[in-house]
């Protein structure tokens, strides 16, 4: 909706009556149409226009045989395909397609092809659109008063407040509306039959190819296609597809890529193009060609991808710090620069020896590039970042959703799922939905409820439970086969025991992670269905969370190992803690920082590789297995030439040689994304260029999506949500769980803490000359259990004391190998370090969300004042028509007052007007230009 700005011309006689001839037209619009062979059709349309869509012979394939009545929807069945030849699966079709045509939608049937597809066209007349715009409660755009002008008057976005200063720069960035106009938005109210001559229902797009084509679906699927009453479940074209009766439904695309007309070629030159990967997107076409959903989804995706500007940016010029110290480190600098040896303890039983220190220099440096002081500031900046990330989304997502009217969505105005209702059909008890006024089946709370409820919060524990033990699999196979190799491997295997282990064992957990996918989405989509939801939100809302829950351990469990666990409880030399009498895994001399960095940096960004790459190819195999049955049937002429078939060209076949796209293939995208986020933020002090590898990646992976979008796949159906859903609440809960695990990771896994205590309890100029062998003890090599030492060692390398990182007492302590009084007070510093980590941390993001309002105080004002216009339009129609035959003294006095109220609304509409201006002009004395001192000049 947008503001009333000024008054075009004053308004007359001739005005209101035209206004009168309208609302008339309007309410009988029935009588605008003909029956053209044997269907109703809109005449308003003109043949001329519905021939310019595309070129190549194909805009007809757009309409019915008519060229007038447009094509909404196409059913497609095999006749080759045995299941749907038999008499069940016609009988299915015969009463489906009856039951459609009884519902007042218009059936055309395509000749059969020579592959053997039957194309059924499906267009909805007008008054099945009203009918069912009513049911659906869609707003739909009002009609204007006589003399009235609505135009533009956008509130300036966030994102164009916050590149003002530089406007200029960004300008070439911006979408070009030469060829992305801005859209007229008119003001809107829920339709309704009874008052349609509020509604301009001779504007071409009232009811746009999305909005069709969602009405369709809705009665698709809902009718039953069964003449039985005994199978509850007998309705809905799914089903149908299910049971092979049909093979494809969807709408249509509005043209070829080839066809500059039409709106998919321009989204696929100006928008999936990766040479416009760097501009903005044209949001309010993409909402229109798609659908709310799809179109919300590359909002997000897009601010997303925004905000990770300033996290890369610091990311690196963190990393660029750590390069720039490398050689200034003392402790890697002692290690590689020693002139000394310092013979470390065997890392493994049996085939590991006793080994020195600086073999590890490189190890060391690369370990610092990612554990250093700068680590400890990126950590407390990407806490505030993804603060900021979650407040600025709902402010931009408020003006997103105020600008596609979608403010006051109510999800209980939601119809409810037919699955649900024929789950219900027995349940005799009803509730009173007070949204809706309808009655609705009550879902016993005992009987059907709480045992949902339980069976499947018991399944997802039992599915986290297999993954963690798949995890704890893979450890116990690592440690087993370096026993095993330790006692029988061959010399050439045992030198790369470690490496074979870790291949293998990544292997493995790799296979784990596939398969457990495929059970999870099959398992959580079953149990969904058995908790009885009510609407398509809840539903989605619930699989969501079951599938990210099970994918968080999938993917995570790993990283938490390494970042929490290993190297944590191992014991020490001569006193190793086993697990199942394994020797457990430990961590390098710099501990698992790195290995934690490598295997962070392996799963984001090979992972984001390779889906990028699977997201591309599949969809493309597909395509071709559809490409593929439609030119089976194509012939041959007498030399052998296969004949051309003009028919290949039409739009419903090109249609169907694409990729089906279903009501949850956008699940995927966020998942992937909301992973990405994931490792952006919890692992973020493991690893500051994540947000930068992100970014390159979201850069090319909305283009590459849109493209997919745009080439590969049928028109999606459009549907209306006012929000990403849940998604939100997942991001939420990273955000505030990262700041915990960010914790952990620089006082536990890294050396931040150890270095701090001892540059401040026991260096003498708080340096950390020194620190390496304060962070070393001492093991007598005589105390090692027979069974463990090397097997081999040379009589000239003969060790009497080696060294293992820890804070333990030296041999010659009356309390040798225990704990010495540094390890406690390194432990306290550590844990003071997470309780001062995290209070400041979560105070600074409670500041953030206290200052930055869910909404504009622009736009909270804006809405209020487009709802207040909204309902005065309402009163004026109702007014004209009630002065219809009224004198023309009664006339032109209100003719007077329209012209008073008009002026009003656009001083209501201004942007500048204040509360109380606003307040003063609706409830009070009205405000005009020449009421400064009264008013002030904001009214001005």
């Amino acid at each position: 909706m947008n503001s009333l700005n000024s008054v075009h011309s004053g308004m007359s006689m001739k005005d209101v009556r035209q206004s009168r001839s309208e609302d008339l037209s309007s309410l009988n619009n029935d009588t605008n149409e003909t029956y053209l062979d044997g269907s109703c059709t809109d005449l308003r349309n003109s043949r001329s226009g519905s021939r310019s869509v595309s070129k190549g012979g194909t805009a007809f394939s757009l309409y019915f045989r008519d060229e007038i009545r447009t094509i909404d929807f196409v059913l497609v069945w095999d006749e080759y395909n045995t299941e749907a030849q038999t008499f069940r699966c016609s009988e299915f079709r015969r009463v489906f397609e009856k039951n459609l045509e009884k519902e007042g939608l218009n059936l055309e049937y395509e000749p059969s092809e020579p592959n053997g597809l039957h194309f059924i066209k499906i267009h909805a007349p007008r008054e099945v659109l009203r009918r069912y715009a009513e049911i659906l409660k869609l707003r739909l755009p009002m009609k204007e008063l006589p003399g009235i002008k609505i135009s533009d008057n956008r509130s300036n976005t966030l994102i164009e407040e916050v590149n003002t200063l530089f406007k200029r720069i960004m300008n070439k960035y911006y979408v070009d509306q030469t060829i992305f106009p801005i859209l007229k938005h008119n003001f809107t109210a829920v339709y309704s039959r009874d008052k349609e001559y509020l509604f301009d229902l001779d504007s071409p797009n009232f009811f746009t190819a999305a909005t069709r084509a969602r009405i369709v679906q809705f009665i698709l699927d809902r009718t039953r296609f069964s003449e039985s009453k005994a199978d509850d479940f007998a309705f809905g074209i799914d089903r149908l597809i299910s049971e092979k009766a049909y093979v494809a439904a969807y709408p249509l695309h509005d043209g070829d890529l080839k066809a500059p007309e039409s709106m998919r070629y321009i989204l696929y030159k100006e928008w999936a193009s990766l040479s416009k990967c760097l501009h903005y997107q044209p949001l309010d076409y993409i909402k229109e060609y798609f659908g709310v959903k799809i179109g919300l989804y590359f909002a997000w995706l897009g601010f997303y991808t925004h905000m990770l500007i300033p996290a890369s940016i610091v990311g690196l010029l963190c990393f660029i710090y750590s390069c720039a110290t490398l050689y200034s480190n003392e402790p890697s600098e002692d290690i590689c620069n020693r002139n000394g040896t310092i013979k470390m303890c065997p890392l493994c039983d049996h085939f590991c020896g006793y080994w020195d220190l600086k073999q590890t220099c490189l190890h060391a440096r690369i370990t610092y590039l990612f554990d250093n002081p700068s680590t400890v500031f990126f950590s407390i900046f990407m806490s505030l970042w993804a603060t900021l990330f979650l407040e600025l989304w709902k402010r931009y997502s408020a003006e997103i959703t105020h600008k596609w009217d979608l403010t006051g969505l109510d999800a209980q105005e939601e119809h409810p799922r037919p699955q649900y209702l024929a789950r219900l059909a027995h349940i005799k008890k009803k509730s009173l939905n007070i949204i809706t006024n309808t009655e609705e089946p009550k879902v016993p709370f005992w009987k059907m409820r709480v045992p949902a409820t339980i069976l499947s919060f018991s399944v997802v524990l039992l599915l986290i439970a297999i993954a963690m033990a798949a995890v704890l699999g893979v450890v116990l196979y690592r440690m087993s086969v370096l026993t095993a190799l330790s006692v029988y491997g061959h010399p050439m295997i045992t030198s790369y025991a470690i490496l074979f282990t870790t291949a293998t064992a990544a292997s493995i957990n790799l296979c784990c992670i596939i398969i457990f996918n495929w059970v999870y989405v099959w398992l959580a989509e079953y149990l969904t269905e058995v908790e009885l939801l009510r609407t398509q939100t809840e539903f989605d809302d619930s699989l969501t969370l079951k599938i990210y829950l099970l994918e968080f351990v999938n993917y995570y469990a790993s990283i938490f190992y390494i970042a929490f666990f290993k190297g944590k409880f191992v014991g020490y030399p001569g006193n190793y803690k086993r697990f199942f009498e394994y020797r457990q895994e430990e961590c390098g001399p710099g501990g698992c920082l790195m290995e934690l960095c490598i295997q962070l940096s392996i799963i984001m960004i090979g992972k984001q590789a390779m889906n990028t790459i699977l997201e591309m190819l599949f969809p493309l195999f597909y395509k071709w297995l559809n490409t593929l049955k439609v030119h089976v049937g194509m012939t041959k002429d007498q030399d052998g030439h296969k004949k051309v078939n003009t028919r290949k060209y039409l739009q419903w076949i090109k249609d169907y040689k694409l990729v089906e796209w279903g009501p949850r293939s956008l699940f995927p995208e966020y998942l992937e994304m909301v992973l990405q986020y994931g490792f952006v933020t919890i692992f973020v002090a493991a690893f500051p260029l994540a947000p930068f590898f992100a970014l390159l990646n979201n850069v090319f992976e909305m283009r590459l999506d849109a493209k997919k979008l745009l080439k590969m796949y049928r028109r999606p159906v459009g549907q209306r949500v006012i929000d990403i859903g849940i998604w939100y609440r997942i991001l939420d809960s990273i955000s505030k769980f990262s700041v915990i695990t960010n914790a952990f990771i620089i006082a536990f896994t890294s050396n931040f803490i150890p270095r701090l205590v001892y540059r401040l309890a026991v260096s003498d100029n708080y340096s950390l000359e020194g620190f390496l062998d304060h962070s070393l003890s001492k093991f007598n090599t005589s105390d090692l259990k027979n069974g463990t030492e090397p097997f081999i060692v040379p009589p000239d390398e003969r060790v009497d004391i080696c060294k293992y990182p820890d804070y333990r007492e030296p041999p010659d302590s009356p309390n040798k190998y225990q704990y010495s009084i540094m390890f406690w007070h390194v432990l306290a510093a550590r844990l003071a370090f997470i309780v001062v980590f995290e209070n400041v941390v979560a105070l600074v993001m409670i500041l953030v969300h206290w200052c930055i309002p869910d909404m504009n105080p622009k736009l909270r004002d804006k809405i209020r004042r487009e709802a207040y216009i909204t309902n005065e339009i309402i009163i004026q129609r109702e007014a004209l028509r009630a002065f219809e035959r009224s004198t023309d003294d009664e006339m032109h006095r209100h003719i007077v007052t329209l012209n008073e109220n008009a002026n009003r609304w656009n001083r209501v509409m201004r942007s500048s007007l204040s509360n109380t201006d606003f307040d003063l002009e609706v409830h009070g004395s009205p405000v005009s230009p020449n009421t400064h001192s009264r008013v002030g000049s904001a009214a001005v």
